[in-house]
């Protein structure tokens, strides 16, 4: 590897770690002719499907756009940036082991809204409503007792959607 500093072809690893989820190597470097050190990450390279768009577009799948919707769902809501980072791989994995060459962008799409159940039910209902396009407070109201229905157990844990309710052991 060539130095970033003095573009020494030369440069020696000085130590090698796992990262904290294990899909990459932390290695420690050191240049050889001007001593500098810095890291290097080594991950597989996995080919992930292309995104098939509406009107039958295609493009990359880009982890980026994928976190930026994470992102503004989840805007000023109590969510650790670590569960955030947790959905996003669990997304990626979900879409390697399809083995699929292209997928249509609403599948990806209901992968969020299935991670965002899980992680914020006001951030869930901000994203479903645009991602399906609600024309009114009755769409709102439709999907919200939906989610009530399906999640039983896991209304104690969050705040709840609509006032009123207790939070588990208030």
């Amino acid at each position: 590897m060539h130095c970033p500093f003095c573009q020494h072809e030369d440069t020696r690893v000085i130590d090698s770690r796992l990262t904290e989820d294990g899909s990459s190597v932390r290695r420690r470097r050191e240049c050889e002719q001007c001593g500098e050190r810095f890291n290097t990450f080594e991950t597989a390279e996995l080919k992930l499907p292309a995104i098939v768009k509406s009107g039958e577009r295609r493009e990359m799948f880009d982890e980026r756009k994928l976190r930026v919707s994470f992102e503004r769902a989840l805007q000023k809501r109590p969510v650790a940036s670590d569960a955030v980072d947790a959905a996003v791989r669990a997304i990626v994995n979900d879409l390697r082991r399809s083995s699929e060459r292209e997928v249509p962008s609403r599948q990806v799409g209901e992968l969020v809204m299935r991670e965002l159940k899980k992680l914020d039910q006001v951030a869930y209902v901000r994203f479903a409503s645009v991602y399906r396009k609600f024309e009114d407070v009755h769409a709102f109201r439709e999907e919200i007792e939906k989610l009530e229905r399906d999640l039983p157990g896991l209304a104690d844990l969050q705040l709840p959607l609509l006032g009123g309710g207790k939070r588990a052991g208030k």
